[in-house]
């Protein structure tokens, strides 16, 4: 039987508390993203005591009550991105009585098929994801969802506004609605609020001596013409997201677990491998570098087919600490670039030197990464426009340094944390280990056949 989504109830929260509008205008670093998929994440929160009554009386209500509240500290969330006909760019604007899209709902799947460690189809998340209304005139910053799973737990949907926020400030406002709703089920909320989940919105702190902004806009004019036909779009100041690629019926999910020491010996075995190689390179083998040389490595070979096909990879790179001066860490808005290797050939990855192959590509990607690459946004752009659907890239969602796993609204830890949206492309998700323990999980979202081939390679990986 298919699964079935129940609305309960759907309703606009307003921040508690809020003094007047308030404008930011996007930044360069903003604008790569405004017309690109929202990023939707999943999380999960186990518990046999979520029944309907309970789920009504209790979690619903504090969701929504430290949301308003949390949006008193976050308002530009209850905003909205529009772009006026005289403005060059668009911006983020709230007015009082702006708000968020919530919606409750109720769902009959199996809880613990979409947060165990099994395959399932992709399409059984989709129901758990709120829609983020976007149009020509404005788009909305952020929508939630909470669906009760009864008997089994319930989850948190979120779709973000990628032009509004980055994983960072994301995961930075999901910590401090968090700690909200635990404070005031504790009975704690007179206590003070956690000073490093306070938003930063001083746009001045992202400087743009080149005036990368216009190369960005002129790249996205470009862009939109090629997507038009060759021709000018008719809106060009359109805040409309860009349609999302149809997909296949058979894709499935699945979280493969790497513990610490599933991370250690690889990485034990990638210094025997380069050591004895005909060209050793000491390689910085960070737990990133690893991880993600092996998934990369796993995919290529998981879709097998021509060797001389082109492929690529690409990770996003947050600026922060990079640019000079730095960006303070709770900086609101988006702060990350974009590294990207493209195109290669699969065969360098499907033999049997494919895993050393990927971690030294890997390893000079993250070595090259200085303030250099907040410059190079516009040919993120320029790379986005030259992939082609022969051309698998795997692309990073999320990041082992974001503590998703420490998401305690009051009911503990999350179960699983998925980011849905990595269905858009050829993209895997990272997060760490849920025990806290020095693991990574990595998200796939592929084919059915791919993906059989894809776990039997990840696991027989681990045995040599």
């Amino acid at each position: 039987m298919a699964s079935s989504l129940n609305v309960i109830d759907l309703s606009r929260i307003t921040p508690a508390d809020s003094s007047g509008s308030l404008t930011l205008p996007l930044t360069f670093f903003d604008l790569l993203w405004y017309k690109l998929h929202p990023v939707e994440r999943v999380i999960f929160y186990r518990s046999t005591d979520a029944t309907r009554p309970f789920f009504d009386s209790s979690i619903v209500p504090n969701l929504k009550s430290s949301l308003s509240s949390s949006l008193s500290h976050y308002l530009p969330l209850a905003g909205k991105l529009v772009w006026d006909s005289l403005g060059k760019k668009p911006s983020l604007v709230y007015s009082p009585n702006d708000a968020v899209l919530f919606t409750v709902a109720e769902f009959n799947a199996d809880f613990s098929l979409l947060t165990g460690q099994k395959p399932f189809p992709a399409a059984e998340l989709y129901p758990l994801v709120p829609e983020l209304q976007n149009s020509d005139g404005s788009a909305s910053a952020v929508s939630f969802q909470v669906t009760l799973f009864p008997n089994q737990g319930f989850c948190i949907g979120i779709s973000a506004h990628h032009a509004v926020l980055d994983g960072k400030t994301t995961t930075m406002f999901l910590k401090f609605w968090a700690d909200t709703c635990k404070r005031r089920q504790d009975q704690t909320v007179n206590t003070s609020l956690p000073q490093d989940l306070i938003p930063l919105y001083d746009r001045t702190v992202i400087k743009d001596p080149k005036d990368i902004e216009t190369e960005v806009l002129n790249k996205w004019s470009s862009l939109l013409k090629a997507f038009s036909g060759g021709k000018e779009p008719d809106n060009p100041k359109s805040l409309k997201i860009l349609p999302s690629p149809e997909l296949s019926p058979d894709v499935v999910r699945f979280t493969f677990d790497l513990s610490r020491e599933d991370i250690q010996t690889l990485r034990e075995r990638l210094k025997r491998e380069s050591s004895a190689s005909s060209s050793p390179k000491e390689l910085r083998l960070s737990t990133f570098v690893v991880t993600y040389s092996y998934a990369l490595t796993c995919i290529i070979r998981a879709r097998g087919g021509d060797p001389s096909r082109p492929v690529g990879y690409g990770f996003a790179v947050d600026c922060r600490s990079l640019l000079d001066p730095p960006v303070p860490p709770n900086y609101f808005g988006n702060c990350v670039s974009a590294m990207f290797k493209i195109p290669l050939k699969a065969e360098r990855f499907m033999g049997e030197e494919g895993f050393l192959i990927a971690a030294r590509y890997v390893s000079d990607s993250v070595e090259e990464l200085d303030e250099s690459v907040a410059l190079k946004v516009p040919e993120v752009l320029a790379a986005i426009q030259t992939i082609t659907q022969e051309l698998q890239v795997v692309s990073v969602a999320g990041s082992t340094r974001f503590g998703v796993y420490g998401l305690d609204f009051g009911w503990g830890r999350p179960e699983r944390v998925l980011v849905v949206s990595i269905d858009q492309g050829e993209a895997i998700s990272m997060a760490e280990g849920r025990d806290g323990n020095g693991g990574v999980e990595i998200g796939f979202s592929l084919k059915k056949h791919e993906m059989e081939a894809l776990i039997d390679l990840l696991r027989d990986g681990l045995r040599h």
